[in-house]
């Protein structure tokens, strides 16, 4: 822009020429430099003008920028809101998908058992005669029945968070062969009950617990599959609470079951036992207390209105101590489980807590039982189990019921869908009924090895994963005095003696 020195400076340099504006007129150069003056301004507007829009179109390129990047910063935000709303909604669907609705679970097995003659042969992890005391043995190759378990459940969470579970269980055991065994079926309603869990009323401990009532089978129960023995059984009809929460590590439940001795028939004159149970969990340790009460048992009649037993318990206790490892004993990767168990009177039957009913006040037992699963590499795995008992006094003074049982299952890996089974199996008996009914005395050793060809969908080598369709050869044998312990047990049996026994046969099982 020009200044008015510069113009100041041009009309000196016009005056002082002496040659060129020499016959100039004045009034004309003076004219002149008036529209000259009125150029300059005009032009010097015209440059404020200019200035003062590049500062404006300035400020809107700045204010444009804010603008954009404030567009995409919430742009970028409203899309992670989105994924994450997206996110929670997938989440809160696959719950619902995997809580709601109608649910089938079922357990089965079935099989064909004969002996090297291709004769009818004895069977069943209970037919040691320790079987009357829970002295099981190795199952496998050793199962002659067909057995089932149905479970439909429907499950729901509600709006306001509580979730609703009702479960029933039909079951059935058969021994016969045949396709129609309607007049042999024993069909029974095992289990028929209703949880409500996580109610928003609920806080504190019980914040998270599962109120339940009905008829069932303890949630906690666990056994010992390669011989069919449950550690712990409490099952019956009853109320209860789990998931009592004291911290992040300890846990309580809560039941009263109620179960019945006697005869289905002559239901007016049977006692009934109460069971309360408070089992409690701190981390892997399960320390489990229950208390019995049977009012009036020992003035149980029977059908033919016979006093059944009359000097039987009317109370009892029992007690259980565990440990839920999540390695093998320790020692590897793998799985373990140990139990040490208690009972007094009624409680003296420690492993079905509350079933039996013949029970004398004093009697007194104890059981260990421990198991584990590992894999050796190589293709092997391996499952050991120990099960032993003692029982004195148990249904007459003076009696004793002692008897060990080892059990050793191996898997072989060949192919994907095809591995051998071998499992060992060894008993040791000393029982003294002191004549209860009509049993004698005895005392030996039980031996039994079963080879399996097995075939699997997949995942061979893992203990617990199923179906599986075995074919099995079973050899077994036992010490000859055990033939005597009864008339009317398996062992002695026409054609079931000591000194040998092969058992061939095929067999599946199934559970989801």
């Amino acid at each position: 822009m020009m200044k008015k020195s510069i113009l100041a400076i041009s009309i000196g340099l016009l005056i002082g020429s002496q040659t060129a504006f020499a016959d100039t007129d004045l009034t004309s150069i003076e004219a002149r430099l008036a529209a000259m003056e009125q150029r300059l301004q005009a032009a010097e507007h015209r440059a404020d003008i200019a200035e003062h829009r590049a500062e404006a179109a300035e400020q809107q390129v700045k204010n444009l920028a804010a603008t954009q990047q404030k567009t995409q910063a919430t742009v970028v935000q409203a899309q992670a809101v989105a994924q994450q709303t997206e996110q929670r909604t997938a989440r809160l669907e696959e719950k619902n998908n995997a809580s709601d609705g109608f649910e089938f679970h079922g357990y089965a097995r079935s099989g064909l058992l004969m002996n090297d003659s291709a004769a009818k042969t004895q069977g069943g992890p209970t037919f040691t005669p320790a079987g009357e005391t829970g002295g099981h043995v190795g199952r496998l190759g050793n199962e002659p029945d067909t057995y089932l378990e149905m479970n439909l459940e429907h499950k729901q969470t509600l709006a306001n968070g509580a979730t609703t579970r009702f479960k029933v269980m039909l079951a059935d055991g058969q021994r016969t062969y045949n396709d129609w065994t309607a007049s042999s079926s024993d069909l029974n309603v095992r289990q028929a009950f209703t949880e409500l869990g996580h109610l928003p009323t609920f806080s504190g401990a019980f914040k998270d617990s599962t109120v339940w009532a009905g008829k069932r089978f303890d949630r906690d129960n666990f056994d010992i599959h390669w011989i069919d023995s449950d550690v712990v059984f409490l099952a019956g009809t009853g109320a209860g609470i789990y998931d009592m929460a004291w911290s992040d590590n300890a846990r309580s439940n809560f039941s009263l079951y109620g179960r019945t001795f006697g005869d289905i028939e002559n239901s007016e004159n049977t006692a009934q036992n109460y069971i309360l149970t408070l089992n409690n969990y701190m981390g892997p340790v399960q320390l489990m207390v229950s208390g019995m009460r049977a009012k009036d048992n020992d003035e149980r009649r029977d059908i033919d209105d016979n006093l059944v037993k009359k000097d039987a318990a009317n109370t009892g206790v029992h007690a259980l101590l565990g440990l839920h490892n999540d390695s093998f004993y320790g020692l590897r990767d793998g799985t373990s489980k140990t139990a040490l168990l208690y009972g007094h009177g009624l409680g003296a039957e420690v492993k079905t807590i509350g079933a039996d009913g013949a029970l004398l006040p004093e009697a007194n037992t104890w059981r260990l039982a421990s198991y584990g699963m590992t894999s050796l590499g190589d293709g092997w795995h391996i499952a050991p189990a120990v099960l032993a008992q003692t029982s004195k006094d148990r249904y007459v003074k003076g009696d004793s019921y002692q008897w060990a049982t080892l059990n050793l299952r191996f898997i072989q890996e060949f192919t994907q869908n095809f591995e051998m089974q071998y499992e060992t199996t060894y008993q040791y008996m000393d029982l003294r009924p002191q004549g209860y009914n009509s049993r004698n005395a005895v005392s030996g050793n039980f031996y039994k090895l079963t080879v399996a060809p097995t075939l699997k969908a997949s995942d061979v080598g893992e203990f617990l994963k199923r179906p599986e369709l075995r074919l099995f050869a079973t050899w077994m044998d036992w010490d000859h005095r055990l033939d005597n312990y009864s008339s009317s047990d398996s062992f002695g049996s026409n054609g079931f003696t000591a000194g040998g026994e092969w058992n061939f046969g095929v067999q599946m099982e199934t559970w989801f």
